[in-house]
């Protein structure tokens, strides 16, 4: 196949082994992962690559707590460890930094309950954050690990570190793999047109006017691919999923990048390369304008004005908006379709994408190239799980 661009989809007809449908941060790992596996593939965004939800500010890799240890944790702490091995690939492959630091994580605890509460999630971290020879750390203790960064009134009875958080900056991880994906041999990369016409049972769909037989299709479009799935699978009761719009801001000061993430009742405060935080974030499952943001942002802001006095006058560069994909049971939503194989889901995610991305990218894939997933999926995440949330 020719490479990227428009010339991929100009002769009215073309056929691929595996067509992805949405170039999201979902989207590209599954590209880096096909290109791994020798699948030929067509990566197709109606924008550009990684502007929705993956062009945010926060980049939080956040782990579960460490109590009622299940399947679903498990995975998300084999996902968190292997990010890091992962984006060390791509970042050699391309010469780019991803923004990764593994920086932990500070959650002030303002009422002796919680730190009753942290201490015995301390005992669970030492039983369950454990894994091929890595261990990591919920640590309580009466005053923050650093000094400088959060307000030590925030922690009235103290503060939890924990050891195994991390964060990426979601543009630069992005601007790392679509350039892994520009110098691939078996990828070609289509913006700016929507995969429309999509007609599973004979592994068809139209982008830009050219008809594209596929062997398998990957969905990965975020929330578009909710109402999209959903017309292949009548008589839902409720939505597969949903969008809820998150804003966040960017502000610029004198800070460390190495300062763990700071963490309160949904307020992240995010440290960044070049002096940078990240402040967010809104989840609203109303909103009138997708891509505005407003008051509800401002009271953020000085949150986190509140919480890290460093920031106290530090000016906002960015205001961001945007709509994450949440599905029905708000685990991520990957699998095949019950009724179409062709059709396998990649979405959901919502506030985890970052951290399972190439980990679910990575399952579809091989589904989509007939293969067993290498690790277990929790069944909480599979299409039909999900499927029959929706039809009760």
């Amino acid at each position: 196949m020719p490479k990227a661009d428009s010339a991929v989809i100009s002769s009215g007809q073309s056929s691929v082994s595996l067509l992805i449908a949405g170039g999201g941060i979902m989207g590209l790992w599954a590209a880096v992962h096909a290109e791994r596996l020798g699948i030929d593939t067509l990566l197709v965004d109606a924008g550009e690559l990684g502007q929705g939800a993956s062009g945010g500010l926060l980049g939080a890799l956040m782990p579960h707590l460490p109590d009622k240890w299940n399947g679903k944790k498990q995975f998300q702490f084999d996902a968190l460890v292997s990010l890091e091995t992962e984006i060390a690939a791509i970042e050699a492959a391309t010469g780019l930094s991803t923004g990764y630091r593994r920086s932990g994580r500070i959650i002030p605890l303002p009422k002796p309950h919680l730190r009753k509460i942290a201490l015995t999630h301390s005992a669970d971290a030492e039983t369950h954050w454990h894994r091929h020879g890595r261990s990591f750390h919920w640590h309580v203790a009466d005053a923050p690990p650093v000094a400088g960064w959060i307000d030590p009134a925030a922690g009235a009875s103290g503060f939890v570190h924990d050891t195994l958080a991390a964060r990426v900056a979601p543009r630069t991880l992005v601007a790392a793999l679509v350039a892994f994906l520009r110098q691939a041999k078996r990828v070609s990369i289509v913006e700016n047109t929507a995969v429309g016409g999509l007609e599973p049972e004979r592994g068809t769909a139209d982008a830009g006017g050219t008809t594209i037989a596929f062997g398998r299709c990957i969905v990965a479009a975020g929330h578009q691919s909710f109402p999209l799935l959903q017309r292949f699978t009548p008589g839902l009761e409720r939505p597969l999923g949903q969008p809820v719009k998150g804003q966040a801001a960017l502000l610029k000061a004198e800070i460390d990048p190495a300062f763990p993430t700071i963490f309160r009742d949904g307020l992240y405060i995010i440290a960044h390369e070049g002096g940078h935080a990240a402040v967010g974030s809104t989840s609203e499952d109303r909103f009138d304008s997708p891509n505005t943001t407003d008051a509800q942002l401002d009271v953020l802001i000085e949150a986190a004005r509140q919480m890290a006095p460093v920031l106290g006058d530090a000016p906002v560069v960015e205001r961001w908006a945007g709509l994450r994909p949440k599905a029905i049971d708000r685990d991520p939503m990957i699998g095949p379709h019950p009724i179409y194989p062709k059709l396998i889901a990649l979405t959901g995610g919502f506030k985890v994408s970052f951290g399972l991305a190439h980990r679910l990218a990575q399952a579809a894939v091989h589904m989509a190239d007939g293969r067993s997933a290498p690790f277990d999926l929790p069944e909480s995440f599979a299409f039909s799980s999900h499927i029959t949330a929706a039809s009760r």
